[in-house]
């Protein structure tokens, strides 16, 4: 949806600038998109006047024109044919990007003469799709006035409309949130009826089903059709809509202007005096539409016809054989109500999306028939002149959203926002609701309101999100167990070891080819998919070892046979739960450069030590291997599986058959294992103890050495083993690091030497403390294995 700022202020009475209106529009919950500012976009460009221009001396077509720049005077040469003494029209200095060529200005002489500038067209700039030459304006505007305020352009505003907001498809519903969220006051928008003169001579006839339950609609005779006036033209252009002539561009206007979709019929090209809004024909009946399209009406959608058939596809679009033109005389206007999802389903078997079908797609203000056509008729009598015959309303259209039971204190309690019991009757009433003491009446227009958390999420974000209050979450103690469970920790420590082996993991599809499925054990018709995603992939796989094989076969076609892939996930055995189960799949293609040496080595025995080594890392059991396998797809002389007792397979691992290989095109040979997850028995818990708080010590550690002379038999960890206990605050570790026996050292005797590392918590030692600490490690040792401190 797009609109001007222009045309939000006709019903917002606001002095907010467009960058205020964008950010106001964020917090009331509208997304906007695109913001197309053309004073920024040709900020460069200005009002500027020919004074002199004369041909230029190496060229017929050129002429070098002297202009007055808000620059100051420059010489300019200019190729088009109106470029004149006197003329006003738009300058573009050196270094200015021109949109419409998509080049930036250099100075750089033409034929000989320097262009300091250069003088625009209007498809130059981008305000117009072609243009005979530069651009020609009033001689009243200033030199150096902007390209922005001389052309009148202004910021145009694309947001993106949400199905559940049809009244944000009307620039009168944005003003409308606008001003509940206090950017501006909402203009009187209702529409005074006009007097008719005469009954409609057009009877409205409808069939009685829900494709269109209300009908309104008036003849206006004599009218004069034609082009539409100038503001007409730039107000549905600046939102992407081409003029076609008067009376066709008041029902767009409308459209965008308040959300309601209008149609207008050449009266004196309809057959019967009469509009009839029914379902089509069963067997299809055609209806050549405004976009010069045939399309079949079925018994699904509704159509507007006349006494020769079907002229209009109902809420999408109108017929060309009705159409209005220049000639119109007398033409009626239809506001009709249909269906919702009727209409969107219409849309969606023709093909159309116009911009009626996707306002009533979304659900149109079912009190908007008689306004829409009493402001059709005030706009056509303005524009076109005539006379209107009196309302014809036929039908019931929807009724409006019940009340809905609403305590205020409701809104602190869902929201936490601390609002008050005025302030929230306040903003629903900007809104449009119906405030009463007990209850709360949703407009016509907002029928997605159901109930009271839909009141309280307008008084939101009126309010503003950002006055949320932001509240933290309360703390959720740690499981004792970590956060992962044993499976998911597996797989997580089997990611990592694989890959820590070489392997490159793989993410397949957790469906194959039917016939591959049946080569391993699948194809079974209840793991057969009922819409795959493409044909080859129409079956739940019952292993992942297909996918690998054939991912090596791709390899190999480019350049890379020799790979080691793996991958973990599930595979279907069948269609219940306890059939899938997740495995961890490896595959090895040894495919090596031949070697001069002759050297080789034997990658099955070297595969098995990689499943050994991944089970060791997954704390799993001590299994049994048993030689061969159950599966036919691995080759029988060169297979084994581990087992955990005599019936429980936990992995399988060899050789894949060169039968399976030929099947898929792969040339072999091929290595694998697969190994369950879900079949290994959880590991035993072990008990553990809370290791106590980090504490880090600003202070340097200091080191003293002690050698004691101790006996032979006395072992050297039984010297530095009490040393720990002496202050276990200031010693933080002792270590033997000599033991000596020799001269000097008596028989019978060694000396240990013994490194204490003293780490100071709040203060630097003194020495005397280091003493007085050290004479008790020497108590210590003597009291604990005899030794005495060798001097």
């Amino acid at each position: 949806m797009k609109f001007t700022l222009s045309w939000l202020k006709e019903h917002l009475d606001t002095t907010a600038s467009a960058a205020e209106v964008v950010e106001a529009m964020t917090m009331a919950g509208l997304e906007v998109e695109h913001v197309e500012d053309p004073a920024a976009k040709l900020a460069a460009f200005s009002v500027a006047r020919i004074v002199e221009a004369v041909q230029h001396p190496n060229a017929d077509r050129l002429r070098v024109c002297q202009v007055d720049t808000r620059d100051g005077r420059k010489e300019i040469v200019c190729g088009a044919p109106n470029a004149r003494a006197g003329l006003t029209t738009i300058y573009a200095p050196i270094g200015a990007f021109v949109p419409g060529l998509g080049v930036t200005l250099v100075e750089k002489p033409v034929r000989g003469v320097v262009s300091n500038g250069m003088l625009c067209s209007a498809s130059e700039l981008e305000v117009a799709t072609e243009s005979d030459g530069i651009m020609e304006l009033a001689d009243s505007l200033a030199v150096g006035t902007s390209v922005a305020a001389a052309l009148g352009l202004e910021a145009v505003i694309d947001f993106e409309v949400t199905p559940n907001r049809p009244d944000w498809l009307g620039v009168v519903g944005i003003a409308r949130d606008l001003a509940a969220a206090g950017l501006g006051k909402l203009k009187d928008i209702s529409v005074a009826p006009v007097a008719g003169k005469f009954p409609c001579p057009i009877d409205v006839k409808l069939d009685g089903t829900d494709a269109c339950p209300a009908f309104a609609g008036r003849l206006i005779r004599g009218v004069k059709n034609g082009p539409s006036p100038a503001w007409l033209q730039q107000r549905l252009a600046s939102v992407g809509l081409r003029s076609i002539n008067a009376l066709v561009d008041v029902t767009n206007l409308i459209s965008y202007d308040r959300a309601r979709p209008l149609h207008v019929y050449d009266a004196a090209k309809l057959s019967g005096d009469f509009l009839k809004a029914r379902l089509g024909h069963a067997d299809g009946e055609s209806v050549l539409a405004l976009d010069g399209k045939t399309y079949q009406a079925t018994s699904e959608i509704c159509v507007i016809a006349d006494g020769s058939g079907a002229i209009g596809l109902g809420g999408v679009m109108g017929g060309e054989t009705t159409g209005c033109s220049e000639a119109t005389t007398d033409v009626f206007v239809e506001s009709a109500w249909f269906d919702p999802i009727r209409t969107a389903q219409t849309g969606r078997s023709l093909g159309i999306t116009s911009d009626a079908q996707y306002r009533f797609a979304r659900g149109v203000d079912p009190e908007s028939l008689k306004p829409g056509v009493e402001l059709a008729t005030k706009l056509i009598l303005e524009l076109c002149g005539g006379e209107p015959s009196e309302l014809v309303y036929v039908g019931e259209a929807p009724s409006a959203p019940g009340p809905i039971a609403f305590d205020r204190a409701y809104v602190r309690q869902l929201s936490g926002l601390e609002i008050g019991p005025e302030r929230i009757d306040q903003i629903l009433a900007d809104l449009g609701f119906k405030v009463e003491p007990a209850q709360v009446t949703p407009p016509s227009w907002r029928r997605d309101v159901e109930g009271k958390a839909d009141l309280v999420e307008e008084v939101a974000r009126i309010e503003g999100y950002g006055a949320l209050p932001a509240t933290a979450l309360p703390e959720i103690a740690k499981p004792a167990g970590g956060v992962l469970t044993v499976r998911q920790g597996r797989v997580r420590t089997a990611r990592r070891a694989m890959a820590a082996r070489g392997y490159a993991e793989t993410i397949t599809w957790s469906f194959t080819k039917r016939e591959t499925a049946t080569l391993f054990g699948g194809g079974q018709p209840e793991l057969v998919v009922t819409n795959p995603i493409a044909s080859d992939l129409d079956c739940m796989r019952p292993s992942a070892l297909p996918n690998l094989i054939e991912a090596a076969g791709r390899n190999a076609r480019r350049g890379f046979p020799d790979v080691a892939l793996f991958e973990i996930g599930p595979l279907y055995r069948g269609d219940r739960p306890e059939d899938q189960a997740t495995t961890v799949t490896a595959l090895v293609a040894p495919h090596a450069p031949r070697r001069w040496d002759g050297a080789k080595t034997d990658p099955l025995f070297e595969l098995k030590a990689d499943l050994i080594s991944l089970l060791e890392d997954l704390a799993g059991p001590n299994l049994q291997t048993v030689q061969g396998s159950n599966a036919d797809w691995w080759h029988p002389g060169r297979s084994a599986r581990l087992q955990l007792g005599p019936k429980t397979v936990v992995a399988e691992f060899g050789e894949i058959h060169p039968r399976i290989c030929k099947a898929l095109d792969v040339e072999g040979p091929l290595y694998a294992f697969e190994l369950n997850l879900d079949l290994l028995p959880e590991p035993k818990r072990k008990a553990t103890k809370t290791k106590p708080a980090l504490e880090l010590s600003p202070l340097m550690p200091l080191t003293r050495d002690f050698a004691f002379l101790v006996e032979t038999k006395v072992a050297a960890g039984e010297v530095a083993r009490p040393i720990l206990g002496v202050d276990k605050a200031l010693i933080s570790d002792a270590r033997v690091f000599d033991v000596y026996q020799g001269q000097g050292v008596p028989d019978g005797f060694k000396s240990v030497a013994v490194e204490v590392m003293l780490q100071p918590r709040d203060k630097t030692l003194t020495d005397a403390e280091i003493e007085a600490l050290s004479a008790r490690i020497v108590a210590v040792v003597d009291k604990a294995v005899g030794g005495k401190l060798r001097s």
